[in-house]
């Protein structure tokens, strides 16, 4: 892994090989930078507050090892990455604006592919974890994880449940919560729909009635003007002497109809000039029927108008001052929410019923999540133990309360009514007995911090038999403990690399020396720039390294004695 300008960090390479690594160094030094490299590598958070002053970006790269057939890789080639030689590589850009960039086999991708692979690849925990492990949420979090399907198969089937008794419940709420404001909507709909049916609108009615009440209030006028058109055209029987359009084009027509047989054009004339008298016969026949059928009644024209006034009414209220087409869909609309509402009590029926049956059935869930759990509890709390044993706590027991709290809201477990949430009924929580004869008590309360890192440390190892991933990171997991407790971590954390690879930020020498190899993160100051640098102990630069540990003085012959002593006692024991 290459680190350059982050935080503390100018430019490093970090080797981590496999078997144990541990990573060491002054406070402030920037060993945790190493952890926070890896946790970039593997998808976290970006902050622009990692880039080391002055810099345009920081950049992580790593080349990871990965099994060809496993599940990372395959999830790595989906995202159109290329494996080399069993190997891939991962880089992470960081910008001093907070852009992030990853690439992995040497292809752009969403930094969310690389938080995919973590889950698969390493399991990373530091002194937030320790204090994680306080919630209960996580005790039960850890407690799922290692029963594995046996949890995992009823706690899906009781999300699922779950969630439908949630919907069910929350349309209930919403259908009686608001069931005065429905009936206000259905009066004033039923109001409308009714107003409406009184007047028993048609579509296209005002524009036909428009047009009824203009040639009505023109009636007179109408009449008038048709009856000269047709005298123009037909002649007025009352002025004899009168010359009028059909005796004219009569009068044509006959003049060309005497000669037409001379010459085919002229022919051709004659026969346009007798449509023209033909139509001017039709129109004026029609000019004369239209002034004998015009309607001039006052009445007839106060009905139309007392028409369209009912028909406006319904226009602004209804139809958005449209047309009666727009009143007649406001209708059909409001027919159909009418019904929907009126269905309003049928619903409510039929949703307490499902939610009922739900309630019930999430009660069985329920009693099925509960006993898979008490029975992983019982295994996962004797496998604990035993780690603990192995941790310089010999006579520490753990066990687990798992617990429900009764509710009168909630389903029926049991015979007991108890409160439900979306990952079961119980409560469940860690208890430590340190020593016999102590009490059982939660770990949040009972257990010091030396204590609660080596429980992390032991619940960890357990997961490691059960789910393992190659990569497992520590940051300073042995926060809290020294002496003798401190070599026992030590010294199962050499097992623990036995089967993978262990990587181990502390601060402790008796750690430290188990390691089979030691990085020491250092750091000079030249004056204006502070850079770190990461280099392999080894020989006589690693003793002087668990001297400082150990003492804080590198040369002190005690401290030198005590650092060779450790480093063979791990050897001898690893």
């Amino acid at each position: 892994m290459r680190i350059r300008s982050l935080g503390v960090i100018d430019d490093a390479v970090v080797e981590l090989s496999p078997g144990f690594t541990a990573v060491t160094g002054e406070t402030g030094a920037g060993k945790t930078m190493v952890v926070t490299s890896l946790g970039l590598l593997l998808g976290g958070r970006a902050d622009a507050a990692l880039v080391r002053i002055g810099a345009k970006n920081a950049v992580v790269e790593g080349r990871v090892a990965v099994p060809e057939d496993g599940a990372a890789a395959v999830r790595a080639e989906e995202a159109g990455a290329e494996l080399d030689e069993g190997t891939l590589l991962i880089s992470r850009t960081v910008s001093a604006e907070g852009r992030s960039r990853a690439h992995l086999g040497g292809r752009s991708v969403p930094v969310g592919v690389l938080a995919e692979l973590a889950d698969e690849l390493v399991a990373v925990h530091g002194q937030t974890d320790q204090q994680g492990l306080l919630k209960l949420s996580r005790q039960r979090q850890a407690l799922d994880r290692y029963a594995g399907y046996a949890v995992a198969v009823p706690l899906g089937k009781y999300t699922e449940a779950y969630r439908r008794l949630r919907a069910v419940t929350a349309e209930l709420a919403e259908i009686t919560t608001r069931a005065r404001e429905r009936a206000q909507e259905a009066d004033m709909l039923r109001y409308g729909l009714d107003e409406i049916a009184a007047v028993e609108p048609r579509a296209g009615e005002d524009a036909e009635l428009a047009e009824e009440a203009e040639r009505l209030g023109h009636a007179e006028a109408l009449a008038s003007a048709a009856t000269a058109a047709h005298a123009a055209l037909a002649g007025n029987p009352e002025d004899p002497e009168g010359v009028d359009a059909s005796t004219l084009v009569a009068g044509a027509h006959r003049a060309l109809e005497a000669v037409r047989s001379h010459d085919p054009a002229l022919a051709a004339l004659a026969d346009r000039i007798g449509e023209i008298g033909i139509l001017l016969g039709d129109v004026a026949g029609e000019l004369a029927g239209y002034a004998d059928d015009l309607d001039a009644d006052p009445l007839r024209l106060a009905a139309v108008e007392e028409r369209r006034a009912a028909l406006t009414a319904l226009t602004r209220k209804y139809g958005e001052n449209v047309d009666t087409a727009a009143v007649l869909a406001w209708a059909e609309r409001g027919a159909a929410r009418l019904t929907e509402l009126d269905g309003d009590d049928e619903r409510i029926g039929e949703l307490t019923a499902e939610r009922d049956a739900l309630r019930a059935e999430l009660g069985g869930l329920a009693q099925a999540l509960t006993d898979a759990r008490t029975e992983a509890a019982e295994r996962f709390a004797a496998a604990v133990t035993a780690e603990l044993a192995s941790l310089a706590m010999p006579h520490a027991r753990v066990s687990f309360d798992i617990r429900q709290t009764e509710d009168p809201e909630g389903v029926e477990v049991g015979g007991r009514t108890v409160a439900y949430g979306p990952s079961g009924v119980d409560e469940v929580e860690l208890l430590l007995a340190p020593h016999p004869g102590a009490p059982p008590r939660p770990i949040a309360k009972g257990a010091s911090g030396g204590e609660l890192s080596r429980v992390m440390l032991a619940v960890e190892v357990v997961f490691a038999g059960t789910d393992p991933v190659p990569t497992y990171l520590f940051d300073e997991v042995d926060a809290g403990v020294g002496g003798k407790a401190a070599v026992e971590i030590g010294r199962r954390l050499a097992r623990l690399a036995k089967s993978a690879q262990v990587v181990v930020v502390t601060h402790l020498p008796q750690v430290a020396a188990f390691a089979d190899r030691q990085l020491l993160v250092e750091k000079t100051n030249d004056g204006s720039v502070t850079r770190s640098g990461v280099k392999v102990l080894e020989g006589e630069e690693r003793i002087r390294e668990l001297s400082r540990m150990l003492a804080g003085q590198e040369d002190s012959e005690t401290a030198r004695a005590h650092a060779e002593e450790l480093l063979a006692t791990a050897r001898g024991e690893v």
